[in-house]
């Protein structure tokens, strides 16, 4: 059995601090418990009464009779280690614990919450919680929160870190029809995290869809292992906050949870299968579609309305979402005009004019549906004086359970179209109010359509490498920034290709380094105190002969002691001249809440200029790395564009796939960079001509 089943499927839940005060939460609490259709035991605690709402009350939980499974407790915080001992000793296999006051609020409430954690740990029950509302399973009706209101019964499973967004979510969706299987408020995620509700949902038959709220992500390396497992079954949409640093910085205030930079967190969804959102709004709706339409095989979709400008508005949010309009075919247009206003546009948008009746409506559907080039249909509706929203609602039902291809419905309004929505949500078919939010729909369903269809890559290139020869690189050496010089054979031991190049501790080193690796050269301080060369003046290019080095070698040393006068300098790196090819970026920054973070993009100088970046989360896999390559737009540069020539994109990626095993392998790393990484033309390999490290 699950560890966290007991929240869900108890046999009888004590609730600790019930009151008989309807304004107290935990009242609100006994109330929600006992009117939903939970058929278990409930057992309010409180030694002051001796029955709330009917029920017998229990001076503490030791006297509750067995069976209880789930304690649900609202006490103030000093209050509940005694509590919660008293559960562990009762033989309690669960705990939502509702109060607040632990890490949110400071210092002393992180060290009471690292107290309560460690009883449960001791009596190995598993707590949600604290700082929640708890949690409601639509199924059995078993409802341990004080939230008002009961939504509609359906297959969307919802998981948020915030009691508050959770309610408003609640209240949201009364009345509109769009159906739930849970409600899981996580609190502050002391113990049951958001990772372990997706593997509870995952295997839950009710559930074929999980919404996350989110605020941070506790074990970024358990999350995306578990969603890449689900994503393969059921679609898993998330909505992180935290975004800007000052939605990081709330978050922090709110719940305690350390945001991590959401570069790591788009990594994470991306490579997890993850769907992300924006807005509340678009977690609702996407939820909804994901729901209750078929995945689409494409992203063509076809757009009908009776108004130019709401058709015009959903264009755009379908181009922002990577949604093309479908070409409708000749066959399809000639089948339109049957019944269409003469004057109607039938081509992609479909404009049937204001006066479009639920018959034309219903054509127009239908035709569009049978055409071959048309993957998914959004049907737009702005309400007029003669044309009745329910009739049209009707023919959308009905021409869309003739074919099994997505269709959205878009109705401009509120008053007017209440109806309209109820028939449509009663028929599983998704409706919206602005034209706005249908580009994030159709979004949703592609993506995951793309997700369910996605092969993984064989890892068809194994890193060789040298792991006992870099362990002896960094016990070498304690220092914490390490410049190229002392970088370079690190890399070197995990196999990176690097620019030939030698240390010369002097002016004659320097020469006969030039001499060996045959002139011209590139000259470089070598100095742990200089790591960006070219703002000290302290790197000279295209050196053709002695005299050049000499000179070269006395005016890099004079411009590191003119700005920085206290570096410490270990000579110079004489690196053979490079040839010509186009420069990227390879990096690593450990990221707090998933460790490694890769980093790929444009290299140079243009990294900070056109911040042409991509993420991915360390250990990579093949087809990882050739993501992250394709997804930027240096990759039409690199694929040969206009003509150029196409660059060796295969070395890109294995020195991608070095870096994120050398970052696996020594926690320690907290940065590491190569930039530039010169890429040369197609087969002829890559070469790191500069880089740095940063450890812990």
């Amino acid at each position: 059995m699950s560890s966290v089943k007991p929240f869900f499927e108890p046999r009888g839940v004590a609730i600790i601090g019930a009151s008989d005060r309807p304004d107290k939460l935990s009242h609100g609490i006994l109330k929600n418990m006992l009117q939903y259709g939970y058929a278990g035991g409930i057992y309010p605690v409180n030694p002051k009464n001796s029955e709330i709402l009917g029920k017998p009350c229990y001076a503490d939980i030791l006297s509750v009779p067995d069976p209880v499974d789930l304690a649900v407790i609202i006490l103030p915080a000093s209050a509940i280690p005694a509590v919660l001992d008293d559960c562990g000793k009762k033989g309690i296999k669960a705990v939502t614990v509702i109060s607040g006051g632990f890490k949110e609020v400071g210092e002393a409430g992180k060290q009471l919450e690292a107290q309560i954690l460690e009883i449960t740990k001791k009596f190995n029950m598993r707590m949600i919680g604290p700082n929640c509302v708890g949690t409601f399973n639509l199924v059995t009706g078993m409802n341990t929160t004080f939230i008002k209101g009961l939504p509609a019964r359906g297959g969307i499973g919802f998981v948020s870190q915030s009691g508050a967004v959770c309610g408003g979510i609640v209240d949201h969706v009364l009345g509109k029809g769009v159906g739930f299987s849970h409600f899981l408020s996580l609190g502050n995620e002391a113990d049951v995290t958001e990772t372990d509700m997706m593997e509870y949902l995952a295997d839950d038959a009710d559930t074929t869809v999980i919404a996350i709220y989110a605020e941070g992500i506790r074990d970024g390396r358990r999350f995306i292992d578990t969603a890449k497992k689900i994503t393969a079954k059921k679609p898993i949409l998330i909505l992180k906050a935290g975004r800007s640093e000052e939605g990081a910085r709330a978050v922090s205030s709110h719940t305690g949870s350390l945001a991590g930079s959401h570069a790591a967190y788009q990594a994470a969804f991306k490579q997890s299968g993850v769907i992300e959102v924006t807005n509340a709004t678009d977690l609702l709706n996407a939820a909804m579609a994901l729901d209750w339409l078929k995945l689409p095989k494409g992203s063509r979709t076809a757009i009908i309305t009776n108004a130019g400008g709401p058709a015009a508005l959903a264009s755009d949010s379908l181009a922002e979402n990577d949604i093309q309009l479908a070409s409708i075919s000749a066959e399809t247009q000639a089948r339109l005009r049957e019944k269409l206003n003469p004057a109607a546009q039938v081509s992609n948008p479909i404009d049937m004019l204001g006066g479009a009746t639920e018959l034309e409506y219903g054509h127009a559907l239908e035709s569009v549906l049978m055409d071959e080039g048309v993957d998914m249909v959004l049907a737009v509706l702005v309400p007029q004086a003669l044309v009745d929203p329910v009739k049209v609602a009707q023919s959308f039902v009905e021409a869309a359970k003739k074919s099994d291809k997505p269709v959205l419905a878009c109705m401009m309004g509120s008053y007017s179209v209440q109806e309209a929505r109820d028939l449509l949500h009663r028929n599983h078919l998704p409706m919206t109010d602005y034209p706005e939010q249908t580009g994030v729909i159709f979004g949703a369903l592609r993506q995951y359509s793309e997700i369910r269809q996605l092969h993984e890559i064989t890892n068809r290139f194994a890193v060789k490498k040298d792991h006992a020869q870099a362990d002896n690189i960094f016990r070498s050496s304690s220092a914490k920034v390490w410049g190229e010089h002392v970088t370079r054979p690190l890399l070197d031991a995990y196999g990176v290709s690097l620019v030939e190049g030698e240390l010369a501790a002097d002016l004659s080193a320097a020469q006969k380094a030039a001499a060996s690796l045959g002139y011209p050269v590139v000259v470089k301080v070598a100095s742990q105190d200089v790591l960006h060369k070219s703002d000290f003046g302290a790197i000279a290019v295209n050196i053709g002969n002695d005299k050049e080095m000499e000179s070269a070698y006395q005016r890099i040393l004079g411009n590191v002691k003119k700005h920085a006068p206290n570096a410490a300098i270990e000579g110079v790196l004489v690196e053979k001249m490079a040839p010509k090819g186009l420069e990227v970026i390879i990096g690593m920054k450990r990221d707090p809440g998933f460790g490694p973070l890769m980093m790929f993009g444009m290299g140079g100088v243009f990294v900070e200029l056109f911040k042409d970046v991509v993420f991915r989360v360390a250990p990579l896999t093949y087809a990882d790395a050739q993501e992250m390559v394709a997804d930027t737009k240096a990759y039409k540069l690199l694929s040969g564009w206009r003509g150029s020539q196409e660059s060796d994109i295969e070395a890109i990626i294995e020195n991608i796939l070095r870096l994120s095993e050398l970052a696996t392998d020594f926690p320690q790393i907290q940065e590491i960079e190569i930039n530039p990484l010169l890429v040369l033309p197609k087969g002829q390999g890559a070469l790191a001509l500069d880089c740095r490290m940063i450890l812990v």
